[in-house]
């Protein structure tokens, strides 16, 4: 299976980079109190060391709503996924906890400021990819029975002609979400740079030790940018 950001996309910032981790095998459980510790604490990191009012201006959250303006996206009605969840938590709320496997993922969103989505992987049946939709594709939302359509030149990132994630990085769909009998996850995170001690680099390394050492998975990782838009995995 590949995983390919088409041209267009590196277009609208050529310094995106894309961090991907393969997990297979996983474990995943309920939530244990250990799991929701992390969560909270990622949430208590989170109001210790930023403003409501300064989320928008955080280098990465400015940078994904840039880029969502340049896509043709108003990130004030559909935010970045990882923005919406910050301000949530700067309201004075906490995440609902789900399983063990999203809770954490959401714990390593909000610790690095990151977009960070996970998919299950028996859900995806052809080649994913970050483009720009041509007016054909589907988008079952959460919790639907039924498809809708998307519309044309929509940034999605797809599996053949099924959307995974509406508005770039906004909603995900409900194929591919994270259950208890989730086994192997394509997770997927987002940034603007991917040097040594990057926050991507920082999530990865975060991930892939859960991937390991909490679910007892293998992990496959790749970095996917402008000079290498393409991967086999």
């Amino acid at each position: 299976m590949r995983y390919t950001i088409k041209p267009e996309v590196f277009e609208l910032d050529p310094r995106l980079h894309f961090g991907v981790l393969v997990g297979k095998g996983l474990s995943n459980t309920a939530s244990l109190p250990s799991d929701t510790d992390v969560l909270r604490n990622a949430e208590n990191y989170v109001r210790q060391t930023i403003r409501e009012e300064e989320v928008r201006n955080l280098p990465t959250i400015r940078d994904y709503r840039n880029t969502m303006e340049k896509a043709g996206i108003n990130p004030n009605k559909y935010p970045p996924s990882t923005e919406a969840m910050m301000k949530r938590v700067l309201k004075g709320s906490s995440l609902p906890t789900i399983n063990a496997l999203v809770d954490l993922c959401n714990a390593v969103s909000l610790e690095n400021q990151i977009s960070l989505g996970g998919h299950d992987l028996r859900d995806i049946q052809e080649d994913l990819s970050v483009c720009f939709s041509k007016g054909t594709e589907r988008f079952l939302p959460f919790g639907a029975k039924e498809y809708e359509e998307v519309e044309d030149r929509e940034l999605v990132f797809t599996s053949g002609n099924i959307v995974q994630t509406r508005k770039w990085i906004w909603r995900q769909s409900e194929l591919g979400k994270m259950m208890l009998d989730t086994k192997d996850v394509f997770f997927q995170l987002v940034s603007f740079e991917g040097n040594e001690g990057s926050q991507l680099t920082k999530a990865l390394d975060s991930l892939e030790a859960l991937i390991v050492e909490r679910f007892g998975g293998t992990c496959q990782r790749y970095i996917v940018n402008q000079d290498n838009p393409s991967i086999e995995f």
